[in-house]
Formats: structure tokens, sequence, C-alpha cells
């Protein structure tokens, strides 16, 4: 018995007495394995690490993490491993990790329990959002980890099935103080669930010569010195290539080595000194994704060939037989084995394993079907498309997507062809595959026939669908638009709304009014509620936006009704967008505001994670509306996170811009510009001018707040033009008020009077609360006397008491008070200026406070600063979770609200208590009242 062994990873080890014995070290890995026990330790001391191993193949990541195992001492330990041949199987890595901790099942929220069942075909599933899973995942791993630490390994990760990954990244990306070490083992230049993210790496080079002399001691030292420059210290190209002195000795001095193709020849010249029949059954094990031997010797069987050729294949040094399964040395022998056997081989070998399964592994079944025929074969295409319909029901969309389109490869007739083109852009689409499923819809759209009517405009819906999320969006109005035209009326009306919300996107108002009448108007006799809703909520918009406002509201108005009366409605994830807009659409202190907290609970609750960024910016505008400009920017931020982490454009769009607004009235001048920029440029990209009119209000408010008088008038001219250009004729999008406040600071006090009165009739068209305190304020700043002024900002204020602004209130006493004082009515100035700088304060409008509290000191009233809030010492999420948390949700409530583990929320609220110096949640709850 030799003493130096390579383990099925093909890690090196050296063993201290023989290859049976279990006790090994590794050579040269003193430095990764530090980094590794420090994660272990970590984990062990309650806080998360997440470590990624990245190298060649061969370079010794299993080996590492396996000896991890070995150091797990107190830890429980889950594994899994990515096989390439699994990678079309739904779940398959996920189920393999987690199944030792399903125990915990019933500790996790109980949609997201049933979510992960249903993944993981624990119970019959049901279709969520993408995300879904990845949010079970992480309270299942939390949960997991209440009672000790927990070492996850997963190897070979860049082979992971799409579903599994995704589920896996979600969670690891978010876990901060749980005891959890992740450790992931990933191939280098490989596409992995790590590409893009911020997990820390750690690199795998090779052994250095001392340790690759240390590892072949059989070898003269020359043959040593150029094995390994050869090689560049790969431990598993040292041990083969040592096997074949007649290569090196071949091989110019200095002469580079294709490493992992030479690897793979030696290990398929092991196999070539194999019998015919043993080849065969080598084949069928390499062919086979779970290493079963008792389903292995079912296919032999089948191939009347005997399973014991195995033995003779570990022999050779290409398998090794343990517990009941074969395992491949390194997967490079697997990929050897099955790249050099002749394409009818593995034909042969493929139709044994499917008829060998049992009944009820039909998925496996049906690949290895697909990889047994050699032309069309519309059995083998039925088997898989209903593997695709089985994964799609799990939530698992990726691996859904490549059943669907090797299916269509199977297919024979076109029209089959191109039905399953459209389920596989489908998929990939929810899958987040957005280039991908254009692809696919275009094959789609190039193969089906002129006699499926139906499926051509099934692909182009969901081609109008993802332009609206992706952008242009004026590509997906128009896309849907024409779909309208030859569908049935019902089913018009939905489209029509939709395509009249990309309009109100894209400041578009005149395309949104067409749209928008044609599905009010034309509502077939009999409409649901559901499309009433729909046909009603879009014509409110497109009337307030553009037409008229009035009846806008009403139209509005009677969407929230219909809405509120049907707790269909109200649970009904597609609406939970239409849900949130109608409250923002009336600014009212009151209108249908609870269809805004229920539309984030339903979210929440349902882990509706690709609806969710959409429904967190309405929420966060409402907030930023009102005095919660905390919990505004926390939102926006957390609608921003997951817009990026769904490459949702368009909603991204809509959160950057909603965050330079709110950063700009605060004065966080770094963060506004960086972030004004981006959003610019990705408006310019998806076609949402409003929101860019969002960010040139949002840098206009900035100067204003900064004292800089030309630079905002610049910017808020820009507004101008770009809202006259698009035909906007909304008030609450009009710069005007802003525009007299800019010209009177600038000395053009007639410019400022002609503006002041132009806005005055576009507000009292409208007549909304909002509007016409704005037009109130902007008449009292050009007023020519005092009395007249002074009734204007009262007016003002009785218009403001309807609305929820306190930020626009709080201008207009400021406006008010400055007025008063330079009229020499001092006290009566303070009186408005006092809760003007009160509020700014609360809010964190710093430029604006320090206007308030110098004109305060003008007036001759001693002012020092406020006491720093909970704005000024918590973060975001710690912000969130406060919130949360003082609002009577318990942890793990808040936890699953956020997708985050308890421990994390712990975390955050043990930081909460320690800035605000306090101990109790009541407590919270009043330092978080009295901030606002």
């Amino acid at each position: 018995m030799g003493l130096w062994v390579v383990l099925a990873s093909g890690g090196h080890l050296v063993v201290a007495a023989s290859e049976w014995n279990n006790s090994f070290m590794l050579l040269g890995r003193e430095r990764e394995r530090q980094r590794l026990r420090a994660a272990l330790d970590r984990a062990r001391a309650g806080t998360s690490d997440v470590l990624g191993l990245v190298g060649e193949p061969g370079i010794g990541k299993t080996a590492l993490l396996r000896d991890a195992a070995e150091q797990a001492e107190g830890m429980r330990v889950l594994r899994a491993r990515g096989i390439e041949s699994q990678a079309r199987i739904a779940f398959a890595s996920l189920f393999e990790l987690l199944r030792p901790a399903l125990g915990a099942l019933g500790r996790i929220p109980a949609p997201q329990a049933r979510a992960l069942e249903g993944a993981l075909a624990l119970r019959v599933s049901e279709a969520h959002e993408r995300f879904a899973v990845g949010a079970a995942t992480l309270s299942l791993l939390a949960a997991h980890a209440e009672s000790g630490p927990v070492l996850v390994l997963v190897d070979d990760a860049h082979w992971l099935d799409g579903s599994s990954a995704e589920a896996l990244l979600f969670a690891i990306r978010r876990l901060i103080a749980d005891p959890i070490a992740v450790l992931l083992g990933v191939r280098r230049d490989e596409p992995s669930l790590l590409d893009g993210t911020d997990v820390e790496t750690l690199v795998l080079s090779g052994l250095g010569a001392a340790d690759a002399a240390a590892l072949l001691p059989g070898l003269a030292p020359d043959a040593v010195r150029r094995l390994h420059l050869a090689t560049g210290g790969n431990p598993l190209a040292l041990l083969e290539l040592a096997d074949e002195p007649e290569a090196l000795a071949l091989a110019p001095e200095g002469a580079p080595l294709l490493v992992s193709a030479r690897i793979r020849e030696a290990f398929a010249r092991r196999a070539r000194s194999l019998s015919v029949a043993e080849r065969r059954v080598l084949l069928l094990a390499a062919a086979s994704d779970t290493g079963d031997l008792a389903l292995l010797a079912r296919a032999a069987g089948r191939l009347g060939l005997d399973p014991a050729g195995l033995v003779a294949a570990e022999q050779a040094g290409v398998v090794s037989l343990a517990a009941g399964t074969v395992e491949f040395r390194h997967p490079l022998a697997r990929s050897a084995v099955y790249a050099s056997a002749r394409a009818q081989a593995r034909r042969d070998v493929h139709r044994a394993l499917a008829d060998a399964l049992p009944d009820t592994d039909v998925d496996r079944r049906a690949w290895h079907l697909a990889n047994a025929v050699a032309g069309p074969d519309d059995g083998a295409a039925a088997a898989l498309e209903m593997a695709g319909v089985r994964a799609r029901g799990r939530s698992a969309y990726a691996p859904a997507a490549v059943a669907f389109e090797r299916a269509a490869r199977l297919a024979s007739r076109p029209a089959a062809r191109g039905r399953l083109l459209r389920l596989a852009a489908e998929a990939s689409w929810h899958a987040g595959l957005v280039e991908r499923a254009l692809a696919l819809l275009e094959r789609a759209q190039s193969t089906s026939g002129d006699g499926d009517g139906d499926g051509r405009l099934d692909l182009e819906e969901l081609a109008g669908r993802i332009a609206v999320r992706r952008g242009p969006v004026m590509r997906g109005h128009d896309i849907l638009a024409a779909v309208a035209e030859r569908v049935d009326p019902e089913r018009a009306a939905g489209l029509r709304a939709e395509a009249a919300a990309a309009c109100f996107y894209a400041g578009q108002p005149a395309a949104m009014l067409k749209i928008a009448e044609r599905a009010w108007h034309e509502l077939p006799e009999g409409a649901s509620r559901r499309t009433r809703f729909l046909a009603s909520a879009a014509v409110g918009m497109a009337w307030v936006v553009g037409g008229d406002a009035a009846a806008g509201e009403r139209a509005v108005e009677r969407a929230i009704a219909l809405a509120e009366g049907s707790g269909e409605l109200r649970h009904d994830i597609d609406l939970l967008p239409w849900l949130a807009v109608a409250p923002i659409i009336l600014r009212d202190a009151t209108a249908g505001r609870r269809l805004l907290a229920d539309a984030l609970k339903g979210a929440r609750a349902r882990s509706a994670i690709g609806t969710l960024p959409f429904v967190l910016t309405l929420v966060a505008l409402d907030h930023a509306t009102t005095d919660r400009w905390d919990l505004a920017a926390a939102t926006y931020r957390e609608a921003i996170g997951l817009a990026r982490e769904g490459d949702q454009r368009t909603v991204l769009a809509f959160g950057l811009s909603g965050l330079v607004r709110l950063l700009a009235r605060r004065g966080d001048e770094a963060e506004c510009r960086a972030l004004a920029a981006e959003a610019l440029e990705l408006c310019a990209r998806v076609g949402t001018r409003l929101h860019e009119l969002w960010v040139l209000e949002g840098l206009a408010m900035l100067e204003l707040g900064l004292g800089a008088a030309a630079r905002a008038h610049r910017q808020l001219e820009r507004q101008r033009r770009l809202a006259t250009e698009c035909g906007l004729t909304d008030p609450d999008i009009s710069p005007l008020p802003e525009l007299v406040d800019s010209l009177l600071r600038l000395g053009r006090r007639d410019a400022a009077e002609r503006l002041a009165a132009e806005f005055a009739e576009v507000a009292a068209a409208r007549s909304g609360a909002w509007s016409l305190a704005r037009a109130e304020r902007a008449g009292a700043l050009v007023a020519a006397g005092m009395p007249l002024a002074e009734a204007r900002f009262e007016q003002a204020l009785v218009h403001h008491r309807h609305t929820p602004d306190v930020f626009e209130t709080a201008r207009t006493r400021l406006a008010y008070g400055e007025r008063l004082r330079r009229a020499g009515r001092r006290a009566r100035a303070r009186g408005q200026l006092r809760p003007a700088l009160e509020a700014f304060e609360r809010l964190g409008a710093a430029p604006w406070a320090d206007r308030a509290r110098a004109e305060l000191r003008a007036t001759g009233e001693t002012v020092r600063r406020g006491d720093p809030s909970a704005r000024d010492e918590l973060t975001p999420q710690e912000l969130q979770i406060g919130m949360l948390l003082a609002d009577g949700r318990t942890t793990r409530e808040a936890a699953a609200a956020l997708f985050l583990s308890p421990k994390t929320v712990e975390y955050h609220l043990h930081h909460v208590y320690l800035k605000l110096g306090i101990h109790s949640r009541e407590e919270l709850r009043l330092a978080l009242s009295a901030a606002g």
C-alpha cells in the first residue's frame, strides 16, 4: 500500500501511516487553513462568516473543505455538492444541503415553510416568486442554528442547479449574527453564484517547490522541479503527471503543459486499461448523477453487464466504492470517461438508466430519456415538458426553462417547438434570466406557426411586460397596446391598464390618456371587479396627470372603494403595485392609505420579492410626504437593494430618483449628487422621464436648501422644459412654485409674479389641497402688501392641514416667518419659525433647519441646535427594525418581514438600544415616536 493518496476531490493529502488511515495533514495550506479555522471560530462565537474557495481543478478546494469538516468539533455540518449532470434537476442540491435541518421547518414563518416544502417536493407544490425559497432557506438555516453553531459546506458550487444557487445566495448574503459558517468551493473561470457578489473569496494557488518535493518523495529533484514548473504546483497534476514520466521527458524544458487536458487524458488512459465490459459499466456510472450502486446494478442488468466491473475501475484509480455509492476520484475523471465514449454508447446507458429508475423519479427519467435519443422524439419531449411543469410549480424557474428549451429541441412539430420555447422564455423571465428570456422569445416568434395565434399573443404580451420592467418602457406600451387589439375585451382592459402605467413612468400623459380611456370606456358588460379596478385606477391616474384632474381623483376613489370592498383584490399579488399607487395619486391625508399598509404587509408575508421593490418605493414615497423621513430613506434603500438584486431597472430608477429627492431635502449633498448621476443615466436607458423629472427636482431642492439660487434656477428650468416637452399638466409635478422662490432670490420679481399667477390657475383647476397650498404660498411670496401676503399664507396653512406633507408645511411657515420678520413683526414671526424649525429638525432637513434657526435668531430669540435624534444615531436597517418592533412586531415577525434571521434582528436591536441609551421595547417606542 502506498503512502500518498489523493481523495476523490483531487485534493492533495498525506496519510500518516497508510491509505486506510483517515487522519491526514495538508501540505502548504497553513494560511488557508487558518482562515477556515477563523470562520469556524466566528460561528462558534455566534457570528456568521461566508467564504468562497476559488481555484482550478485539482488545486485542493475539496481537501480544504474536508479538513474544515474535520475541524468542526461541536458544530453540525450541512453538506452539498454540485454535480454537473444534476444542474437540470430542480432544487437537487438544496435538498441535499437542507435535509438534516428539515426538522426546524415548524419554526419558520408558515408561508416560507410552504414555499420550501413545495420546492423540495415535500408537499403538493404551488408556484411562488423566485426569491421566496431563498427567504425560506435563510429562515431554516437560522432556525437550525438556534441549537448550536452550523457549518455549511458546498463543494463544486459552480455546478449547483440554478434554483438551489439562487436560494442559497439569497440566504448567505443576509447572514450576519447567526452562528453559521458557510464555505463554498468554486472552480476558477466558471460561472457561479459568487459572480457579482461581495462574498469574500480565497483564491488558491499552487504548492511551492518545497511542498511539491514533499508530495513526490520518490522522484528525482530535477523531475520534481520540471513538474512543478509545468503544473504551477497544482497537487492533482503533480501526482497524475508523476505517473507518466515519459510525457515529461518528451516535453521541452520550460514548455507549458495543458494540465486539465493532460489530467483528463490520464484518467481516460486508466479507463482504457479496462475490458470493454468494464468500461461500459464505468460509462454507466459516469452517466448517472446519483452514484447509487443499486440503481447502477439494475441498469447494468438491462445492458447485460456485471456491475462488479466497477471494482476493476476502482483498482485502476478512477473511482472509489463505499456505502452503496460510487464516486469518481475527481470530476475530471467523470468527464474523461463520458467524453471518450462513443455517442451511441452514451445513448444506450442513458436509456438503461431511464428504465432502471423508480416510477417516482420522473424528472431524472425525463432527462435520461432526452439523452437517450439521437433526433426528434415527441415522447422524450413530452417527458421533459412535464419535468419543466413540475419544476415551475416548485418555483424552480431556471431548471424549468432548461427543461422546456431542451424539450423544444426534441419536438417534431413547429407548433410544439414554438409553444415550448414560449414556456422556456416565461420561465427564464421568472428566473431573472432576462437576456435568455429575450433570446428565447425571438426564437419562439420565428418558430411558431401562423396557426398558433394565441401562442403568438402570449409571446408578445410577455415581451411587453419585460420591456415595461426593463425598458424602454414605451416599447412595452406599444407591444401591450397592440396585443390588446387582438384579445377579448376583458383581457384587453387589463393590458391597456398596464400600458397606461408604462406611459405614466415614461412621462407621456397624452399616450396614457388615450389608452387608459379606452380601457375605461371599452369595459365589457359584466366585467369582473378586478378588471373594473384596473381600468378605473388607470384612467384616474391618466386624468390626474394629463387631463381632468377632478374626474381623475373621482376615478381613483372608485378604484380604492372597489379594492377596500374586496378581500380577493387586496390579496391578489399581481395587484399589489396598483393597490399602493391609488392612494399616492390623491396626496390625501386619509384616502385609501390603509391599502398602502396592506399592500406592503401582503408582499412581505408572501415573500413576494419580485413585487416588493415597487411596493416599497411607493410606501417610501408616501413616508417622504409625511414626517417619517427616516423610515422613507430606509424603505427606499431596501427597495433599491432588492431591485438591484432582481435586475428590475424601471423600479430601480424609481427608487433612486425618490431617494435623490429625499437626500436633497436633507442636504446630504455628496450622496445626493452621486445617486442623481446614476439615476439620470438609468432613466435615459429605460425611458422613465417622470423619474428624470424627480431627479431634476431633487437637484433643484438641494441647491435651494444650500442657498445657491442661480444653480437651483437652472435645474428648475430644466425640469420645467422637460415637463412641457412631455405634456405633463399635473400641478403636483410642476416646478413653478420653486421657480417663484428662486426668481425672487435672484431679484426677478416680475417673472416671479407671472409664474405665481400661472400656477394659481393650474392648481385651481385640479383643486387638490397640496397644489393649492403651494399656489397660495407662491402668491404670498409675490404679494405686494403684508395684509395680502398674510391672508395667502394663512390660506396655504389651511390647505396644508388636509395633506400629510410636513416638509411643505414647514416651508410655508418658514416663508411666512421670514416675511413677518422683514415687516418688523418679530413676535408673530417666531410663532411661525419655531414650528418650522422643529419640523425641519425632526425631518433631518438640515439646510432648511439652519435657515429657520438663522431667522429665529434675527428676531432676537436665542436658539440652540436640537439634540441628535434617532435619525442621527441609527443606520437605515436599524431604524427599520426598530420601527417594526416598536410597532408591536415580535423579533421573528420583524425578521420574516425584512428577510433577515431573528438573530440578525436581535443583533441590530442590541445596537439600537446602545445608541439610544434604552433598555426596553416601550422605551424604544417612545424614542422613535419622539424622532417622528
